[in-house]
């Protein structure tokens, strides 16, 4: 019998110039909703195989014993078609077996896509969506309903100066 899955989604947190690890801010932001989601009872951290995304899971996890983390293929940062996306739409999204808190760690391509495809919005939406570093995403899929989108991009564990990275700065307020 299927059951709820409630897939919690973050952006990766704020990397360096050449995105090959963290800023000292993504590093904090990692630290942050790491302690936001301490009290979730998550089964699983599953994070893109970049190492901004790899490096926010690990930092992440310090805050969740005993949770298994994982490196997942289809968390990359590839620009999302129904194509390159259906293998994480299929293994990330819909009832799961027993109920279970997931969260996957990725870029903002995937968490636009993933909540596009909840909402069942038309392919091109999903370039109108963009989440902050660090942002925490939540989808709850019901057997026999449509996904609800609980929140999109809550930057409320993240003290103020660390809210919108990941957007341009004249976008920022």
């Amino acid at each position: 019998m299927d059951e709820v899955r409630h897939l919690w989604i973050a952006r990766h947190a704020f990397a360096n110039e050449d995105e090959t690890g963290l800023t000292g801010d993504g590093e904090q932001q990692a630290a942050l909703l790491g302690e936001r989601l301490a009290e979730v009872p998550l089964s699983a951290v599953f994070h893109g195989p970049l190492p901004r995304a790899a490096l926010t899971a690990s930092l992440v996890a310090k805050h969740l014993p005993d949770v298994p983390v994982e490196a997942a293929d289809e968390l990359d940062d590839n620009l999302p078609t129904p194509a390159n996306s259906a293998a994480m739409i299929a293994r990330f999204t819909g009832p799961a077996a027993v109920e279970t808190h997931e969260l996957v760690i990725t870029h903002a391509f995937q968490v636009a896509w993933l909540v596009r495809d909840a909402l069942e919005a038309p392919e091109e939406r999903w370039r109108g969506l963009n989440s902050c570093n660090a942002g925490l995403t939540l989808i709850r899929y019901f057997p026999g309903h449509k996904p609800r989108l609980i929140m999109f991009n809550d930057v409320s564990h993240l003290p103020a100066a660390l809210q919108w990275t990941g957007f341009p700065p004249e976008l920022r307020p």
